[in-house]
């Protein structure tokens, strides 16, 4: 090597030379130890017989079956330490009794694989020695390779960090396109300050710039970025996961900024290459269980699937087809709105969030899609209208100005009843489309609805309206009140007070002033059952009239 040539240090030749998966037994402390050359040392040889220069790495060759041992492991050490040997690497597994010896005189020790052939391994070394570039597109080819391997043989994800952290000795961490954490392999160092790093990971405005438009990644020049993290002293290296060329996810390698070196590079690359295959694998394997599942339910609701057939399917999609279901239905409303996998994916993640058991399917040619909730059999109204509730927040919360039309239909104790609660729900689904109303709307609450529509005399209508609600809008118009707004809301809560309160974000007393206000201003008695009945009918004219 000449004087203006680079150290290579012990670390540099485990990352770069070595087989992949040199196991590192003693001496972990000491890698940065430069690196002179490599010799290849024979049990069969007497110590005295060998010379050895500073720096030099020592690659002890399994013993010849049918050749005498002339030198043991524990001799080979005590030398390379007091010749200053940079590193000791064994070809065969080493005793507990050796590694104490290593970490006694101080020098690394490292085993190789099984099968790995200690000539080549020599030669492997002296041309990094010699040739670090063209070294490390060799071992960059050994990576992807190794990586795309996991794959091939559906070792799955998890296999793939475990390896890339073995190989880059680094906390790895594989994300989704919406930034949730797949797997990672967090490295003993980092768990102290691992929430932090979570916390900086799942923001979409933390990645780089050029990688926050999953749809452009592909444009990116420089496949894999170092972004230095919140914490002093801490980096990481991420490259977007890319699959038909749109981004898919990002796999970030994260360590100390002055450790993250060539070989963290090319693990971040075909690390996330090979990530992109498995997520490819993966997403191809959902879809095929979409359609069935998809093909199944559809048979379902024309009633060409029996109690036990249900029972089958239902374990091959990991689901309780016994259980008590309740049908919502869900559709976009207007124009300009995300699509419909777009629905099916927040219902999914609001679902998990939930810890709720549903399928949920995409009817394309329907415009909607479905949600067969296994629900609380004791509750199973208010459960389900919950989790659909839950949903139309979530959408709200993404999408601001997009309008989704909800309706949920009867409660389904076996599987036969299950086309009638789907035929219930997309009634009560048209009905909320026809009110513009993003409330889940619940079948069982929509006969009087119905009746209503049904009445041809609006002038009636409204003079009942005005009748019956006229004393508390004027009041309302004239002092900025609510007080329809909180008949409104007791109505919604059944007439308790405390979620009535709860829902206005009032306190309990103001609530009970407003209605008292009410009894007073429209000269009524709200603990009549007639007069409550006035009141909501009025109430539901009102939304009707608003809507048409």
């Amino acid at each position: 090597m000449s004087e203006t040539s680079p150290l290579i240090t012990v670390e540099d030749v485990r990352k770069l030379a070595l087989p992949l998966g040199t196991r590192v037994v003693a001496g972990d402390g000491l890698l940065s130890r430069s690196v002179s050359w490599a010799t290849v040392f024979y049990a069969e040889t007497p110590i005295g017989a060998k010379t050895l220069q500073k720096g030099e790495l020592v690659l002890v060759a399994p013993p010849e079956l049918d050749m005498p041992r002339v030198t043991t492991d524990e001799d080979i050490v005590h030398w390379a330490a007091d010749m200053n040997a940079a590193a000791v690497v064994l070809g065969e597994v080493a005793s507990p009794s050796l590694v104490a010896e290593a970490n006694a005189y101080g020098i690394p020790l490292m085993v190789l694989p099984p099968g790995s052939r200690i000539r080549m391994v020599e030669k492997t070394v002296v041309s990094l020695l010699v040739d670090r570039k063209g070294q490390l597109e060799r071992r960059g080819t050994q990576i992807y390779r190794q990586l795309t391997q996991i794959s091939s043989r559906n070792e799955g994800m998890s296999e793939l960090v475990t390896t890339m952290a073995r190989l880059t000795n680094k906390s790895i961490v594989v994300q989704d396109k919406r930034l949730r954490i797949i797997e990672s392999s967090v490295q003993p160092q980092f768990i102290g300050n691992w929430d932090e790093i979570e916390l900086f990971l799942k923001s979409l405005f933390n990645l780089p710039v050029d990688m926050q438009d999953r749809h452009r990644v592909t444009e990116i020049d420089n496949p894999v970025v170092m972004q230095s993290l919140p914490n002093p002293g801490l980096a990481r290296l991420v490259s977007p996961i890319i699959t038909k060329n749109i981004g898919r996810g990002y796999l970030s390698i994260i360590g100390r900024d002055t450790d993250l070196d060539d070989v963290d590079l090319l693990v971040a690359e075909h690390g996330a290459a090979a990530c992109a295959l498995e997520m490819a694998k993966a997403k191809a394997i959902s879809d095929t269980e979409k359609r069935l599942r998809g093909t199944f339910l559809d048979r379902l609701l024309i009633g060409d699937v029996n109690q036990q057939e249900a029972i089958r399917q239902g374990e091959r999609f990991e689901h309780d087809m016994t259980q008590t279901h309740l049908a919502i239905v869900l559709s976009w409303q207007g124009e300009k709105n995300p699509s419909n996998r777009r629905l099916e994916t927040i219902i999914n993640s609001v679902v998990a969030s939930q810890q709720a058991s549903a399928l949920v399917w995409q009817r394309e040619r329907e415009n909607e899609v479905v949600v067969f909730h296994a629900t609380d059999p004791q509750d199973p109204v208010d459960t389900s209208m919950k989790l659909a509730k839950n949903v139309t927040q979530e959408i709200q919360r993404q999408f601001s100005g997009a309008r989704v039309a909800v309706g949920v239909g009867q409660v389904a104790r076996d599987v036969a009843a299950w086309r009638h609660s789907y035929r219930d729900a997309v009634q009560a689904l048209e009905l909320a489309a026809r009110l513009h109303t993003d409330t889940p709307l619940y079948i069982g609450d929509l006969g009087v609805y119905q009746l209503i529509l049904s009445l041809s005399d609006r002038e009636k209508l409204l003079t009942f309206c005005q009748k019956t609600l006229g004393q508390l809008e004027d009041y309302d118009h004239r002092q900025n009140a609510d007080l329809i707004k909180t008949l409104e809301a007791f109505f919604a809560c059944h007439g308790n007070l405390s979620q009535t309160a709860d829902t206005l974000i009032v306190h309990r007393n103001t609530l009970l002033y407003r209605m008292n206000r009410i009894n007073e201003i429209a000269q009524i008695d709200l603990d009549r059952p007639e007069i409550r009945l006035a009141l909501h009918l009025a109430l539901t004219i009102r939304r009707l009239l608003a809507a048409n």
